[in-house]
């Protein structure tokens, strides 16, 4: 097996400041398949405003992003979110919910992204449980025409695999769904780490968190009008709104 790796980098402290934005709760066509827990997950989760991060912007040689469409529409702009390089890994605090890649860091055919996510102090700069995990597939990054999938994980023991076309489209619910592989936190302010991976195999798209197969999709359901323009493309990591995690381990392998 040839393996291909891909270094990555690691989040600072959060102001707060008003804007109003929840990412999670954007409608769209959705189609889901088979999950091994598919009960919803936050379905009652309130509405919460996206900050800005003291000394925002990034940092981490290489790197870029963008904030949600959504975000954009409500004033928010990419230096109100923070991607630092700390030592192997990448901090990063938003803030906008927002997409950080490096551009050098594509797959193609049959590959697994993977990644170790951990989120130091549970819920420490938000009031209800936010995602963050890996995207795939990143088509047009950068501009109105992006596309990419993403997998990731909350610390509450859900996950949630939602993607844009540019459009926002479901693949598990509006906010997920709980599943048994997935780390709760002991509690707020209580670390919890996930290890999270995406993979392309033939015909078929998976996402695994902490080894286990939480999800799995034919690529006629994630690749189409409205969805990825293919499987192929730029991979990278997505946190949510008002979320703060370091990210180590940013691999692709191919069988």
């Amino acid at each position: 097996m040839r393996r291909i790796y891909a270094p990555i980098l690691p989040i600072a402290a959060v102001v707060s400041v008003a804007c109003s934005s929840n990412p999670q709760t954007e409608s769209s066509s959705a189609s889901s398949t088979t999950q091994s827990t598919s009960s919803t997950a936050a379905t009652n989760a309130p509405m919460e405003s996206s900050r800005a991060v003291s000394g925002g912007g990034i940092s981490a040689a290489g790197w870029t992003g963008r904030i949600d469409a959504s975000e954009a529409k409500r004033g928010q702009v990419l230096s109100n979110a923070k991607l630092a390089s700390d030592g192997g890994g990448l901090h990063i605090t938003t803030g906008p919910a927002v997409a950080y890649w490096n551009p050098s860091n594509t797959a193609s055919g049959n590959y697994t992204v993977k990644a170790t996510f951990t989120e130091p102090k549970y819920m420490n700069v938000n009031d209800h449980p936010h995602p963050y995990g890996i995207f795939i597939g990143g088509n047009d990054m950068g501009t109105d025409a992006q596309s990419y999938l993403y997998c990731a994980a909350y610390g509450n023991g859900s996950f949630i695999v939602r993607g844009f076309g540019p459009e926002a489209f479901q693949l598990n619910g509006r906010r997920g769904a709980e599943n048994a592989a997935v780390h709760k936190a002991a509690g707020v302010g209580s670390p919890v780490t996930q290890d999270i991976a995406v993979s392309v195999n033939g015909d078929k798209v998976t996402c695994s968190i902490n080894g286990t197969v939480v999800a799995t999709y034919n690529k006629s359901e994630v690749v189409g009008a409205g969805k990825l323009k293919s499987t192929d493309g730029i991979y990278g990591v997505r946190f949510a709104h008002n979320t703060d995690g370091v990210v180590s381990g940013l691999t692709v392998t191919k069988p």
